[in-house]
């Protein structure tokens, strides 16, 4: 199969759908790729590791787009990108489009089947393609968090761990899951006061048991969202409904009730963000101040570490890219139904349920 790699063009956005290696080993495989001039620049890798890696440095996204029968990307298709799909043609990205009417109009007539990186699931019911990248989000929370209290950021001026005299801030993570307990991992290593909030007592438990007590769970109910936030310095929202808009969790009131100063990361944003008073910033432009809250919503965060985010993206897609290469989307898809889980828009209609009913659509 001749696969095709773009260049991304979301703002900052420097990841790339395949690394060298990962191009290697669909080339011994004896699938063709072509990859856009420039593509793994911004993970320091040059055309000529893909050279040797096998791959065919192609010019231009068109002459990609052109002759690729699969595309592997990082983010999802922008309106130009959308407008080079053809029909029967497979993309394989992250897709987000609950929060994304627009995107998936475009991709419907594209006719172009539309497989999603964050709806792909595994045996146990996990999302192994959303999950390295709920990592590098959680962890990175923390650290745009912090930058944010900075009273030069806009923030109130307070160090996470605090020092011996003076109390650390007050964290608070909304969702216990993979991007929520990597926040609360690096958050409580820095020796802030920790809280996560999750409606999965089970959840909460492993938590507990994982930081032996020291960081403090709660059960998810309103008032308790409330409270706690109002509390806080520092919010991350790190809820997930898989393929569905995310929940709106914490309402406009509550943030005007926050102290001046505290900081929002909503890492939810990419599904339309849990906080009731986001918005999408980029990285250009990451953050804005509404109600005296500093707010940090970037849609694609893990963009800001491109290297690690796409090594550790490869590790989790290259077998899928290998199935579809191998046998066809068709096939791969009748053969795994996690990967079949993954297909949201398919010739022209939305096939995925959760999507389908996030858009007010009808699946196929």
């Amino acid at each position: 199969m001749r696969i095709g790699v773009p260049t991304e063009i979301k703002v900052h956005e420097y990841r790339v759908g395949l690394v060298p290696a990962s191009v290697r080993e669909l080339t011994l495989a004896g699938h063709e790729v072509l990859v856009q001039a420039g593509a793994g620049d911004g993970i320091g890798c040059g055309d000529a590791d893909y050279v040797d890696a096998g791959a065919r440095i192609v010019a231009t996204a068109a002459e990609v787009f052109a002759a690729a029968e699969l595309v592997v990307k990082v983010k999802e298709p922008q309106p130009a990108e959308c407008a080079m799909l053809r029909r029967g043609q497979v993309l394989f990205t992250y897709l987000h489009l609950a929060a994304d009417r627009a995107q998936a109009e475009a991709l419907q007539r594209s006719g172009a089947h539309a497989i999603a990186y964050e709806t792909v699931t595994a045996r146990d019911g996990s999302l192994p393609l959303l999950t390295p990248m709920s990592e590098v989000a959680g962890r990175m929370s923390v650290q745009v968090g912090a930058s944010c209290l900075q009273k030069a950021n806009g923030g109130r001026g307070v160090l996470l761990g605090g020092v011996p005299g003076v109390a650390p801030a007050k964290v608070v993570v909304i969702g216990g899951g993979v991007a929520g307990g990597h926040a609360a991992e690096m958050a409580h290593g820095l020796r802030a006061a920790v809280t996560v909030i999750d409606r999965s007592l089970e959840r909460l438990r492993e938590l507990d048991r994982q930081f032996l007590g020291a960081v403090e769970t709660r059960y998810s109910t309103t008032e308790t969202i409330e409270r706690e936030v109002r509390e806080a310095d520092l919010v991350v929202g790190a809820v997930l409904v898989p393929g569905a808009a995310a929940p709106k969790l914490v309402g406009e009131a509550t943030v005007r009730g926050m102290r001046p100063g505290s900081v929002l990361v909503d890492i939810a944003i990419d599904q339309g963000g849990c906080f009731a008073t986001s918005r999408p910033t980029t990285h250009a432009q990451p953050t804005f101040v509404l109600h005296d809250v500093v707010h940090y919503c970037v849609t694609n965060m893990p963009g800001a570490v491109p290297r690690t985010s796409t090594f550790a993206l490869n590790n989790a897609t290259l077998p899928y890219v290998r199935a579809l290469a191998d046998k066809g989307w068709e096939r791969a898809c009748d053969e795994d139904a996690g990967l079949a889980s993954g297909l949201n828009v398919s010739a022209g209609r939305i096939v995925h349920p959760v999507v389908a009913r996030a858009l007010g659509a009808v699946a196929a």
